[in-house]
């Protein structure tokens, strides 16, 4: 038996619904895969323990709302309606302290997202990716402010990340950063879940975090300030490279497109407009979250059909030019 029929086997062995809400969290990088889910729990619990049980939580509560409502069985067995409501766990957790409030907003949050995933699905005619998420948090995290949620200032690092130069760092967060975790070691074992869904995959979330990272340095300067994309407050634009803030997007993006279409050219073009929609977003007075992602690829979609509509199915070139 090879590796992977070893590793497909151990994924069946896994029961439900263990299987669906491991599959929720795999989603999230499009991994079908509740090993992959799993790694994605233990990249989180290395840099968070608290986000990562937030994760979990939101995933069956996704799990649990989809069976309830009786959503299509496939779709839930799959995981398709745990991913969003596992990133909001995470991101209440991200934003707030844990306490009667957030803990509210985090329970209603899940099953809001849940039923935004399967009502925009159901209406709108292209990948709706994580919108159901974004939509969700932003909501979460105005209502979080008004209701006096205790807000977080920073996590204590359990594993330090060893003294590596300024450029893998910020590569390695920009994967991290997917699910809010700023760690070699959560980055890590990321991509070990990735590789273990689609080694192909893998490929691209890295390649997405480099050209993110490349991209944020090019038209810096030492003093050049910048609003942290997610926290909302000024600070040198190295220091949200190097958290992985300007990569994170761009990971999501060539995995979407890839799976939309087989190219090079169009995972490419959605990796470089998240970078500059990153910067933006902030300016509106939200977080970005996964938003830059999102428009970003719904463009790149919009202009593959606008060609198609225009000049029909790409023909072979001629020898005559």
């Amino acid at each position: 038996m090879t590796m992977t029929e070893q590793l497909a086997a151990a994924e069946i062995a896994i029961p439900e619904p263990a299987r669906a809400i491991l599959r929720g969290i795999g989603q999230v990088f499009f991994q079908e895969n509740a090993l992959a889910g799993a790694c994605f729990v233990l990249g989180i619990a290395v840099s968070s323990p608290l986000m990562a049980v937030g994760g979990l939580v939101g995933s069956a509560l996704g799990y649990t709302t989809a069976r309830l409502a009786r959503f299509d069985p496939g779709e839930v067995a799959g995981g398709i309606h745990g991913f969003n409501a596992t990133l909001v766990g995470i991101a209440t957790l991200f934003f707030f302290q844990p306490g009667a409030a957030s803990l509210a907003l985090l329970l209603a949050g899940c099953v809001v997202a849940t039923l935004l995933t399967r009502l925009l699905r159901g209406v709108v005619p292209f990948p709706t990716y994580t919108t159901a998420f974004i939509v969700t948090t932003w909501a979460i995290h105005a209502l979080g402010r008004a209701m006096e949620a205790v807000p977080v200032v920073g996590y204590p690092v359990l594993l330090p990340d060893p003294p590596l130069p300024f450029a893998i760092t910020a590569v390695a967060h920009g994967v991290g950063q997917v699910m809010f975790q700023g760690s070699l070691w959560t980055a890590l074992l990321f991509l070990a879940g990735i590789a273990i869904g689609d080694r192909r995959h893998a490929a691209w979330v890295l390649a997405g975090s480099i050209v993110g990272m490349l991209l944020a340095w090019h038209h810096t300067t030492e003093t050049t300030r910048a609003i942290d994309p997610e926290r909302l407050v000024d600070r040198a634009i190295f220091e949200n490279i190097a958290l992985g803030l300007y990569g994170y997007n761009a990971t999501l993006a060539p995995i979407a497109l890839y799976l939309s279409r087989r190219s090079l050219v169009a995972p490419l073009l959605a990796m470089l407009l998240t970078v500059p929609l990153t910067e933006l977003v902030p300016y509106l007075g939200i977080p970005a979250l996964t938003a830059p992602f999102v428009v970003a690829a719904w463009l790149v979609l919009a202009l593959g059909w606008f060609e198609q509509r225009c000049f029909g199915e790409p023909r072979g070139v001629s020898e005559s030019g």
